[in-house]
């Protein structure tokens, strides 16, 4: 009998760790690289190293100035929208494939990954 309720506990305890997620997050592999404007307007570039995927992500460096970044490289596996407001909010998004690059002319404040 003892054998038995071991071996039923082994198995449930075996059972529910192979339904359990490998990972808590799950995050976008990669680099997301922006430029966004420093002290006298010099061009600096921000970096996302393996950013989380599924949740809004402000661009600190935009946070309180009233310059956007510009210029994002999706380098990460993940999709990339990124939005030209913060907290992923307004109208103007673009959506940017793995490996995707733009130019100059995009402007954004926050990104999420999908």
């Amino acid at each position: 009998m003892r054998l038995r309720s071991a071996l039923a506990a082994a198995l449930g305890g075996l059972m529910l760790s192979a339904a359990l997620p490998s990972s808590p997050a799950s995050a976008a592999t990669g680099e997301f690289v922006y430029t966004y404007a420093g002290l006298n307007s010099v061009a600096l570039r921000g970096v996302l190293a393996d950013p989380e995927s599924g949740q809004c992500i402000n661009l600190p460096e935009t946070v309180g100035s009233a310059l956007p970044a510009h210029a994002p490289r999706n380098h990460t596996n993940s999709t990339a929208t990124v939005f030209l407001d913060a907290d992923c909010d307004g109208d103007t998004f673009y959506v940017m494939n793995p490996g995707k690059v733009l130019g100059d002319r995009l402007r954004l404040r926050s990104v999420v990954f999908g």
